[in-house]
This record gives C-alpha cells, sequence and structure tokens, in this order.
C-alpha cells in the first residue's frame, strides 16, 4: 500500500512436520545491509577506538522510499510501517509460512458465543524499552484513543470502527466488545503503543514521533534515531520477549536515485537493496551473476495500479480539488483503460517479472483472489474505448482532439513518483496510447506525490498497495467512511471513492465469519470496483531484490517456500537475519520462542473454533 506515495502495507512463523524451526532462506529484500568493521561511516555517530569491544554488526537497508511519519497514528507508507512494525508489536503476528494468525502481544483469544466479545490474554513477559511492563492497559488506550480521536484514528482507525468498548480488568486480560460480528479480530493490525508515554500527547495530527530518542517501544528493534530523507537508525532489542535479533544494528537509508542503491550494493556499501518498491529488470539482471550478491525474484504482494479522480470530497458534502470532471463519466475512465495493453506493460517494462492486473487483490493471496467474466474484462481494444469517448461526447475535432461541448480539449495531469522507473516507462506508453485517441497527458513526476493526493489536485494517478493476508485494509480504505470529515482534515481513503453498493459489500464481508461466504463477498466487492472503473490494475509486480551474501548468511522469506524480503506482514526477515560471520549459530536470535509461540497459537485457534486462514493486508501495504 504509501499513501503509497503511494505505495501501501503491513505484517508470519513456520511450517512443519508441523512445528519445525523457521528456514532461513539466503534471499534479499527491499534493502541494504553493511556490516561495519569498526569503520567510521557516514552513518556511524563516531569512529571506535581500537581498544573497544568487537564492531557492532549493522544491517543496512537501501530504501527508496522516505518516511512520512514514525507516528504509529499516522503513518501510511510502507517503509514507515515497515519500520513501525520493528518498534511495535501487534496483538497478533503472521506465521511467515502461511500466514496464520499466531501470538504476538496476546498469547491466545477466544470470542464469545454470540461473537460479540473477545478476550485477549497479554503475555506477561514483555516490556517496553524504558523497562517498564507492557500491559493489557497499553493495548486498550490505544484502542479507545483511535477510537475517540479522530486524528488518531488517521492510519488505522477501519480497524476499530465496529467496536463498542475496549476494557482492561487486569494487566494479562484484555476484553473488546464489538457492535456486530467482525472477522479481522486474528487481524487487527494496529501497533500497541506505551500508555504512559502516550498519554502526553495533545495533538495527534501533528505528532510525529520524532523528537525525542530512543523512542519507547516492544518489538524487536527500537528506534534510536532518525534524519529525514536520511536514515533511520534502530538498535536490537535485547530483552525482546521472542528473542534479540542477531545483528546489533538496523539502519534504513534512503537513496532517491536507485541506481546509486544498487551501485553501493555492488560496492558492499549496503548489503539489501530492493528498490521502489522492487528492483527494475535492468537493475536485477546486472546484478546477475556478481560476486557474493543474490537476487531473489518471488511473486508479490502488491498491486500496480492506474487511480482516477473521482472528485475530491469530504464526508460533511463538501467538494475540494480540481479533477478533470470528463472523468466523472464512467465511459470515459473505461476507455482510458481498454486503451491500455498490459501484456505490452508486464513485457517490456517488467520484463516479465509482474502478472497482467485484473481484480483488486494480488493472485499470491488465492482465497480473495478475483477477475472479472469474459464480457466484464475491459480488455485492451482501442477502437471500443474511441467508440465508448464518442458516446460520452468527446469527439474529435479537426486537428485529432477530443474536445467536450466546451470546445476544450482532453488533456490529462498524472502524477508520478520521482523515485519509480516504472512510473514513467509506463507514463511513455501511455501518452502514445491515448494519443491515438486524440487525447493528451501530463506526467507530474514528483518526490511527493501525497500532497497534491490529498488536495485532489490530479486526474489520474500511478497507485499501489502491499496487499496484508486479510484484506480488510485496502478494502476499508475505498469506503464512504475513511474521507476525511472535511477539506481540512487527513481521512483514511486511498482515493476518495464513495460508493454506498461497494459500502454495502464491505460491511457484509467484515461480519462474516464463514471463511467461504467471506471471500464470495469479497470478490463482489473487487467486482464492484472494477466496474466503477476508478481503480483499474495494471500489473502485479514481482518482489525483485537483493542482497550480498557475504554479509548475510540467512533470512526469512515470506512465504517462506518463495516470497519477499521486504515489507513482510511482520518482522521475520530482519529479525531473523544471521549475519555472515555468524553462519553456525542458529538463526533469528529467537528461533525456539518462534516454535512455541506457533504452538500455542494453533492450540487456541482449535479451542475457539475458528478459521480465519488468511489475514490483513501486506499494506500497508503499505500502505505505500
Amino acid at each position: 500500500m504509501s499513501r503509497q506515495d503511494r505505495h501501501g502495507s503491513r505484517r508470519s512463523l513456520p511450517r512443519s512436520p508441523r512445528f519445525r524451526m523457521p528456514r532461513l532462506v539466503a534471499a534479499a529484500g527491499a534493502l541494504a545491509v553493511t556490516l561495519t568493521a569498526g569503520l567510521a561511516t557516514p552513518l556511524d555517530p563516531a569512529p571506535r577506538r581500537a581498544e573497544a569491544a568487537p564492531a557492532e554488526k549493522v544491517l543496512t537497508v537501501a530504501v527508496a522510499q522516505s518516511v512520512d511519519s514514525l507516528s504509529p497514528f499516522l503513518a501510511v507508507r510502507l517503509v514507515s510501517t515497515s519500520i513501525l512494525r520493528l518498534t511495535y508489536e501487534y496483538l497478533t503476528d503472521y506465521d511467515p509460512a502461511d500466514a496464520r494468525p499466531v501470538p504476538g502481544l496476546a498469547t491466545d483469544w477466544a470470542p464469545s458465543a454470540d461473537k460479540l466479545t473477545w478476550t485477549y490474554t497479554i503475555r506477561s513477559d514483555a516490556t517496553w524499552s524504558d523497562g517498564q511492563k507492557v500491559t493489557a492497559q497499553d493495548a486498550a488506550w490505544t484502542f479507545d484513543k483511535l477510537m475517540t480521536d479522530e486524528a488518531a484514528a488517521t492510519a488505522n482507525g477501519s480497524f476499530v470502527s465496529n467496536f463498542r468498548k475496549v476494557t482492561a480488568p487486569s494487566p494479562t486480560k484484555l476484553v473488546i466488545e464489538l457492535k456486530k460480528p467482525q472477522a479481522t479480530m486474528t487481524a487487527l493490525d494496529v501497533p500497541i503503543v506505551p500508555r504512559h508515554v502516550w498519554e502526553k500527547v495533545t495533538d495527534f495530527s501533528a505528532f510525529n514521533n520524532d523528537k525525542t530518542f530512543p523512542i519507547v517501544g516492544d518489538g524487536p528493534f527500537v528506534l534510536t534515531d532518525y534524519r529525514p530523507d536520511s536514515y533511520v537508525r534502530l538498535k536490537a532489542n535485547k530483552t525482546f520477549w521472542r528473542g534479540a535479533p542477531k545483528f546489533d544494528e538496523l539502519v534504513f537509508k534512503y537513496y532517491k536515485d536507485q541506481d546509486a542503491a544498487v551501485a553501493a550494493l555492488r560496492k558492499g556499501e549496503v548489503s539489501f537493496v530492493a528498490g521502489s518498491p522492487s528492483l527494475t529488470p535492468a537493475q536485477a539482471a546486472s546484478l546477475k551473476g556478481e560476486k557474493n550478491v543474490r537476487v531473489n525474484d518471488a511473486p508479490g504482494r502488491r498491486f500496480y495500479a492506474l487511480a482516477t479522480n473521482p472528485g475530491a470530497r469530504a464526508r460533511n458534502g463538501e467538494k475540494f480539488g480540481d479533477g478533470d470532471p470528463s472523468l466523472l463519466d464512467r465511459r470515459v475512465r473505461h476507455a482510458l483503460f481498454m486503451a491500455v495493453d498490459r501484456k505490452t506493460l508486464v513485457d517490456k517494462v517488467f520484463q516479465g517479472h509482474a502478472v497482467e492486473g485484473q481484480g483488486y487483490l494480488p493472485p499470491r493471496f488465492s482465497s480473495y483472489f478475483w477477475q472479472p467474466s469474459a464480457s466484464q474484462e475491459l480488455t485492451h481494444d482501442p477502437a471500443r474505448a474511441a467508440e465508448l469517448l464518442d458516446r460520452a461526447g468527446y469527439r474529435k475535432n479537426a486537428d485529432g482532439k477530443r474536445v467536450g461541448k466546451d470546445g476544450k480539449p482532453l488533456n490529462y495531469r498524472v502524477l508520478c513518483h520521482a523515485t519509480d522507473p516504472n512510473d514513467k516507462a509506463v507514463g511513455q506508453y501511455l501518452e502514445e496510447w491515448w494519443g491515438e485517441l486524440g487525447i493528451g497527458m501530463r506526467l507530474d513526476c514528483l518526490d511527493n506525490v501525497t500532497d497534491p493526493w490529498l488536495a485532489g489536485e490530479y486526474d489520474l494517478a500511478f497507485d499501489g498497495w502491499s496487499v496484508n493476508p486479510d484484506p480488510d485494509f485496502v478494502l476499508s480504505i475505498h469506503t464512504c467512511a475513511a474521507l476525511p470529515g472535511t477539506p481540512k482534515d487527513t481521512g483514511a481513503t486511498d482515493n476518495f471513492i464513495c460508493d454506498r453498493t461497494y459500502d454495502n459489500l464491505y460491511t457484509r464481508q467484515l461480519a462474516e465469519y464463514d471463511s467461504a461466504e467471506r471471500a464470495t463477498l469479497v470478490k463482489q466487492a473487487e467486482s464492484r470496483l472494477y466496474d466503477l472503473g476508478y481503480m483499474n490494475v495494471m500489473a502485479y509486480p514481482n518482489a525483485v531484490e537483493a542482497y550480498r551474501t557475504d554479509q548475510i548468511a540467512s533470512i526469512t522469506t515470506m512465504p517462506e517456500a518463495a516470497g519477499n524480503i521486504y515489507g513482510q506482514d511482520g518482522y521475520w526477515s530482519w529479525w531473523s537475519a544471521v549475519p555472515a560471520d555468524d553462519s553456525g549459530s542458529s538463526g533469528g536470535g529467537g528461533s525456539t520462542g518462534v516454535v512455541i509461540g506457533v504452538v500455542a497459537g494453533v492450540v487456541v485457534l482449535a479451542g475457539a473454533g475458528l478459521f480465519l486462514a488468511r489475514r490483513r493486508r501486506a499494506t500497508a501495504d503499505d500502505r505505500e
């Protein structure tokens, strides 16, 4: 998911003979790792003295997306939510093998007979990085803040919109009462924050959590330093309940130029790089055969789409922005997409490292993957596209330009991420294909697409989200409830879509506990979104990443068999990563704790009679 900038997301454990240790795969992610053998680098706080203790093992991840916020109440970009996933625990986590819910901050959970009350047992062995105990009161306060403060609900408010009441009767007991059944109760991807720190915040819309370090958290890493558009530094949490990471320090280093990040990987200055959010085919090819470099190319959890401005508006009814009014006509939106040759984009831009786009959710999530029927599909058909434009009243003039009744030619602005080479490459094809229809376009490639996007000041935009195992979040961002309260507010909406038919389907799937029935409703919601034509998915890109094997001995992918490293539904990759010089040791710094957690989670799920096979958005994400 980003607001993406605008690519979105979030949040796994092993499989067996059912409970074997997680397989640590020497594979690479969207980041870069530097093992600093005592050398001072621009990221080092100071050179170490020769007589000092052995140099810390530092893993540096090269990222092509800047942080939007370090507040878990505001952050939506993939890089931000990925970092926050490392610093704050959630109630439940996802098994990296198959995305089953497993214990996180909660050791077990159970619903009442009517499914309207959920009781979670909060672990007693978790502590905040400042030494205070983590309790159920922290979780209750976090959820209550989302329920009562609209600014605090910016990023994750959709998770609690159906909550009636949240209480903590004891330090290890959390009780959530619902208005109606909610199928995502083991997929609440909400970072739990320390109440004793956050209750001092007065304005959640303005507090970015980036002024005082170290930031108090309870995840596998503690955030110790941050410089905007430069780096985020984290230290291993030696008291993490699942076990300490093997690397002492984790650094996310921002590269505006993706080629520069790849060059840094090649020189050993970083050890993990994934791109924005993946390497381009040319970059991946250039690394093939490179000594001590491995390229990981796996099915991704992200979709790559073209979003159309549906007319920005707030929940109070006020309209804003300056989207072209011609795009309010569904025939125009369909015509634009029917001019797009998705196969050409997969073959020429992604060079086979992607799958042609169809429904809203990627095929990796097979339970929810939807495909349009033959009669419904907006296939590549320029002649049909031209016919639709004629019917909509936009005919060609003597100069071959499509004009409306007011005589003004159609000329669209397309928001483009300056750091994403794919946006620019696809934009060139769109300019050609739409030009053949008589439609002009201009690529607006910006470092920050968020501001014009929130203001509704665009016509179309490249969009994409990293999807979680449970699709609820990426579905929720297209509901009317996700719109900003007023034009001055920031809502959870992705693209200002508000459709009552879609809303009804979204509400029904959220309340459905039967997995098959829920999947059917999710697919119906995808079908409605497809027909509306505001979100046109062009491709499902692979996760293409690379890392240095002389610096990382092993690392967990998700899914375990063939998956991504960067932007996982959890912290497994960075928590499990083993330095090359530690390759003889068992992975993860706490693998035994993982196995115990999975066993406990399975027992609980069986006792509760739950299904919950696949949960939560990958965006996060992401969002992106």
